[in-house]
């Protein structure tokens, strides 16, 4: 069975920045096609769960009080990625508009609920080393 790499929240697990999940049905019935592997970048790189909201900011993650996460989120990145390449997981569906996970689009690091172009810090990783990347909005074309 193909492995695929999944935003632990969209199983369902509370890990996202307020401690809670965003179960999506569809791709928990990915479940019956492909062996799901649930990963949080973020908590793989060391935050807690709850966190403070986060935002990529020229390049830089932050939280919204200001300390620079960076290095967490560059760590929990590089950790997705090896899951990957250990697992044989040449897909990933994750959490869209994440600092982490986002694909295409991102919050613009002000914390204003604007979205400006561009992908989260484990998106980009997984991108550049051959991993295709879907969404919540995009999941479903894996059962084409």
């Amino acid at each position: 069975m193909e492995k695929i790499i999944v935003s632990a929240c969209l199983l369902g697990e509370k890990v996202r920045y307020d401690g809670t999940g965003k179960s999506i049905e569809g791709i928990i019935g990915l479940s019956r096609k492909y062996e799901l592997i649930p990963v949080c970048p973020e908590v793989l790189g060391g935050l807690p769960i709850p966190r403070p909201r986060s935002e990529i900011r020229e390049g830089r993650v932050f939280a919204i009080d200001g300390t620079d996460v960076t290095d967490e989120f560059r760590s929990g990145a590089g950790r997705v990625l090896k899951l990957c390449l250990e697992s044989g997981a040449t897909k990933a569906i994750l959490k869209a508009r994440s600092p982490s996970c986002g694909k295409g689009r991102i919050y613009d690091g002000t914390f204003g609920g604007i979205l400006i172009e561009g992908n989260g810090i484990a998106c980009d990783l997984l991108l550049e080393n051959g991993i295709e990347v879907y969404d919540e909005n995009d999941y479903w074309r894996l059962n084409l």
